[in-house]
């Protein structure tokens, strides 16, 4: 089919172009305009912005954490309401199902699940499959398995230690790799409750920032796209602005992301001792052209906090809101699910602001990237809000009027008069996340990419805008008209396949055999396993 978007606002700035003009999909792909012939259907965008699809890629949408956060919280999902007919068994209120649909009427058509168990793979990928419309990827947990941390004290060779990181990512199907408060997990289960970047594992010998370096050259020589993802220590500790400071410091001209850097704005000022250190970050992020960073930003109200960051989670659950929290250690990261509501007192205000001073004082958006952390420091669905706070100053100041002055005297927020623009939004929405993680084939407007566009019909209210698409397109299909799902389709997972050397393979399985008596077929599910609606997608990278 032959599908004329005509006479739209074009916002791609990969291609650079900004301003009025037709968009031509054939089928699956953005084509040139054809040099005859009428379209088979024409979309009338004028009065309307036209972007790529949107990208997130940082979203707990899939695996036994975010499983465990449902059934501890019954009430916070309409699990109890009826199912839609026509709809997966799966479809009860906001469910994976719905999560797929949630994000399709805001425009986002790929989305990373950033915490997957090796173990828990197969549970997370058959969730993901669930997920209908948009494209999935995975990030593979590294950092606190003893096979690891065994081979970095042991100083196996670099050789061994990628072919490890490339069976990983291989046979879980993922697109990348993250490390959790590396160390910290295996520390943990020896009764060590705090843990930085320079501390070492009991039992190992090894600090935390020895795996954190290991981990990040491992990924830089296998040419994995998207550069180790890192949870770092100390997350959410008033004075944590000093733990991300020293990890941005430690990157030493090799690429590395820094997740949900607002848990880690925080300094020790003011009588609370508890303040914003967003500007001091920022300048070092500025300074630091390796290192890239997604927000984490806070938004007010209940939410629920999942991480596999088991030492973080087991301090936290003396917070939790409502009061019932799940921890669990597990071999590896293990992990925890502590509700929690972020409301409008001093600590929640400072929280909200960090987040909002960051995204606005680190220059290039091409290396900050649009993320709440979802769910942990507000449900993805929160993005219309967060635009209309990144794109008004006034909206801001509106905000503010609301919130405790002894929080906002710690913060430089209201000073700040920066607004976004809509080439920066498609840039730190579209085209960065498409780059950084190695998806040449999505992220802009080019022609033969695939089609996967959002368009907007223009308004002043900037939430409603970007809240309810008034088209969206997910491989040249039409799934959402005036902000409702018009289809049902099924995405792909989006993965790497590199291949480690098989004497590494043979090592690894005599190690789960005689530690588990587990082979690895255990791990190695067939791509059978998965729903056969969700094909895997293979994403290039060197090795």
């Amino acid at each position: 089919m032959l599908t004329k978007i005509s006479g739209g606002d074009i916002i791609d700035p990969v291609n650079g172009r900004l301003g009025k003009g037709d968009l031509w999909i054939r089928d699956d792909k953005i084509v040139a305009a054809p040099a005859g012939g009428a379209a088979d259907r024409t979309i009338d965008a004028a009065g309307c912005i036209v972007m790529a699809g949107a990208i997130d890629i940082h979203s707990h949408i899939g695996g036994g954490n975010v499983n465990t956060a449902r059934l501890l919280l019954p009430e916070q999902h309409a699990a109890h309401q009826a199912r839609p007919a026509t709809t997966p068994l799966s479809n009860a209120g906001w469910s994976t199902f719905q999560t797929g649909c949630l994000y399709a009427k805001m425009g986002f058509t790929t989305v990373v699940e950033p915490a997957m168990s090796p173990g828990a793979a197969l549970h997370t990928h058959l969730e993901l499959a669930d997920i209908p419309i948009i494209d999935k990827a995975t990030l593979a947990i590294l950092g606190n398995d003893d096979f690891l941390l065994s081979m970095i004290r042991d100083d196996a060779p670099s050789k061994m230690i990628e072919d490890y990181v490339a069976w990983t990512v291989a046979s879980t199907r993922a697109l990348g790799v993250k490390v959790i408060n590396a160390g910290a997990a295996a520390a943990f289960k020896e009764n060590v409750r705090t843990f930085s970047l320079d501390e070492v594992v009991p039992s190992y010998g090894v600090s935390s920032r020895k795996i954190v370096k290991t981990l990040q050259a491992a990924v830089d020589s296998l040419g994995v796209p998207h550069p180790l993802h890192v949870h770092c220590n100390n997350l959410g500790s008033p004075g944590s602005a000093d733990t991300a400071a020293a990890t941005i410091a430690a990157a030493e001209g090799l690429p590395l992301h820094l997740a949900h850097l607002q848990f880690y704005g925080y300094g020790t000022e003011g009588k609370r001792r508890f303040s914003s250190a967003a500007a001091r970050l920022a300048e070092l992020v500025n300074a630091t052209p390796e290192v890239t960073i997604d927000i984490g930003q806070v938004m007010f109200g209940q939410t629920v906090t999942v991480s596999s960051d088991v030492m973080r989670q087991f301090s936290a659950r003396g917070s939790a809101h409502p009061k019932k929290s799940v921890i669990h250690d597990g071999d590896g990261n293990g992990g925890g699910i502590v509700p929690y509501s972020y409301g409008k007192d001093f600590y929640g205000t400072m929280q909200w602001a960090i987040g909002l001073e960051l995204f606005l004082l680190i220059d290039d958006p091409w290396r900050v990237f649009f993320t709440t952390d979802h769910p942990n420091g507000a449900p993805f669905t929160v993005y219309p809000a967060l635009f209309e706070l990144l794109m008004s100053r006034e909206a801001r100041a509106e905000t503010i009027a609301e919130l405790p002055k002894s929080a906002m005297a710690l913060s430089t927020l209201a000073s700040i008069d920066r607004e976004y623009t809509f080439e920066e939004i498609a840039i730190m929405t579209r085209a960065a996340p498409a780059k950084l993680l190695g998806l040449t084939d999505r992220g802009h407007l080019g022609v033969g990419v695939t089609a996967d566009i959002a368009v907007y019909r223009r308004d002043e209210n900037i939430a409603k805008m970007l809240g309810q698409a008034a088209y969206v397109f997910k491989d040249g299909d039409l799934v959402v008209q005036d902000g409702e799902i018009t289809h049902y389709r099924w995405g792909k997972a989006l993965r790497l396949n590199p291949s480690p050397d098989k004497a590494m393979v043979r090592r690894l399985d005599d190690y789960h055999q005689q530690r588990y008596g587990l082979s690895l077929d255990w791990f190695n599910f067939p791509d059978s396993a998965i729903a056969r609606e969700q094909p895997f997608g293979e994403v290039a990278c060197r090795m």
